[in-house]
């Protein structure tokens, strides 16, 4: 005999079929891609400002830095990378995002649990309640009832139109977006290492030079205050140099205390206290080396490298899922409901065939009339999907922008690194030549302490070039969004 199937089982089944069956329906629109962003920029084979000598199309490297044949600043930049505080933050944030999608791949599945209890109860005394009423019935009351439990139940909510489905779609988008946030952060961090070690190297050198100077203009007026007492040089000439003298030195205090910030935000940068890297840092030591080659791509490759774009294009496809997990709202919901359970007075025969139970209910909900609570959550999703469309445009073109400029700076101050080198050269040999002709008596000490001057600053801004050279070098390579390595 075969066993029969209860009307109710029976309609649950065909239920859950037909929910199989509309299942494979997902409303709002499906995300096509970013739009197209100032294609002839993007589509070029060079930069607008790329200048015509020192750059190369060729892939720009993630790791830059390496480039600089710089041990400390690698071995700083890669610290930093691994302990500085913001980088910790993003990949928390990128783990939570992640636990995020997790959470609602599960809300997709059955939720289910388990139960058990002990109940003890007392009826009331019928009796009294007989009594109070005025009828004539004695019956008495019952005693304390043990009851004893155990079940299991689970539900499901059907989903019938893809709501959860955008849901998950949209919470992996935001996942990855997370992800871009923490490889743009990496492009920043390595940056501001790079300019703080460069900012440090060109403090020293410039507190070298000063210390230089004042010891050859002591030397001048030592020199002068002699030539004064065989009546060559006057009070005026050594008050004059006395007063370079000053003026130099006065310049040491600044330094220092420059030089002291920037190693401390070079601790900073790498997740340490003050004062941690003061022994290593300390000693003075010279700028990094630029190649003579700088490798930065093209347009296209730049959409690509640029982490920020890439967060922009993953939170737009996030936007525009959120439309159909609204959209879902508008129709109906199918959960199943289902238990199984026994139930005994005597927890020694509690599993037995005849306590068992079970309970089936597919429930369908529907809120037709809302008075416009749905069409205002679809709006605002959708508004929120144009605000995510006019960021990642704004993204693109702000990189565009920013890797021009920084192509057209470095440009610019590589040549003008060059006409100052000139500068220096000429104004240190005429330096040497008017100190022979002081001491030969043929030039007074006016000229001299003039040509020092100019040789002095020469120098400085021929300094305060490279520097400045080194730092537009790192400035290009954060425009391009390098400092991170893609996920294989």
């Amino acid at each position: 005999m075969k066993p029969s199937v209860s009307p109710l089982l029976r309609r649950c089944l065909i239920a859950t079929a037909a929910c199989a069956f509309v299942a494979g329906c997902t409303v709002g629109p499906n995300y096509a891609g970013a739009p197209e962003v100032a294609p002839n920029a993007t589509h070029a084979d060079r930069f607008a400002r790329a200048p015509n000598a020192g750059i190369a199309s060729d892939a720009a490297p993630a790791q830059w830095w390496t480039s600089l044949d710089d041990p400390l600043l690698t071995r700083l930049i890669e610290t930093a990378l691994e302990h500085n505080t913001d980088i910790r933050a993003a990949r928390a944030r990128l783990r939570e995002s992640r636990a995020g999608l997790r959470e609602q791949q599960r809300d997709a599945l059955p939720k289910t649990s388990a139960s058990a209890a002990d109940i003890r109860l007392r009826a009331p005394d019928t009796s009294l309640l007989s009594n109070d009423s005025g009828s004539g019935s004695s019956s008495s009351g019952r005693g304390p009832i043990d009851l004893y439990e155990v079940g299991f139940d689970a539900s499901w909510e059907v989903d019938l139109f893809g709501g959860t489905r955008r849901a998950i779609e949209a919470a992996s988008d935001q996942a990855d977006a997370s992800e871009a946030d923490l490889a743009d952060t990496h492009v920043e961090i390595a940056a501001e290492v790079a300019q703080a070690y460069v900012d440090l190297r060109d403090q020293q050198q410039r507190l070298a030079l000063v210390r230089a100077s004042a010891d050859l203009e002591s030397q001048m007026l030592d020199l002068t205050r002699q030539r004064r007492t065989r009546g060559v040089a006057s009070d005026l000439d050594v008050e004059r140099i006395r007063t370079q003298v000053e003026t130099t030195r006065s310049n040491l205090i600044p330094l220092d205390a420059q030089i002291t910030e920037s190693l401390d935000q070079l601790a900073l940068l790498t997740g340490r206290e003050p004062g941690a890297l003061d022994a290593e840092l300390s000693p003075a030591g010279t700028l990094p080396v630029l190649p003579e080659t700088v490798a930065v791509g093209d347009p296209a490759a730049l959409l690509k490298q640029r982490p920020d774009i890439r967060a922009a294009e993953r939170r737009l496809a996030a936007q525009t899922a959120q439309i159909g997990e609204r959209e879902a709202d508008w129709f109906p919901k199918l959960t199943l409901f289902g238990d199984l359970g026994f139930t005994a007075a005597d927890p020694g025969h509690l599993m037995r065939k005849e306590n068992f139970s079970w309970v089936g209910i597919p429930y369908l909900q529907w809120n037709g009339l809302d008075f416009g609570r749905v069409k205002a959550r679809v709006d605002q999703a959708g508004a929120s999907r144009d605000e995510a469309q006019a960021q990642y445009e704004g993204a693109v073109l702000g990189a565009l922008r920013d890797a021009n400029v920084a192509l057209s700076r470095y440009g610019h101050q590589r040549e003008n690194v060059y006409s100052l080198r000139s500068v220096e050269s000429s104004a240190s040999h005429t330096a040497q030549l008017t100190r022979q002709r002081y001491q030969a008596g043929v030039s007074t000490a006016l000229d001299w302490l003039d040509a020092e001057r100019t040789r002095y600053s020469a120098e400085q801004n021929r300094i305060s070039g490279d520097a400045e050279l080194v730092k537009d070098y790192v400035a290009l390579q954060k425009a391009l969004g390098l400092g991170w390595t893609p996920p294989g």
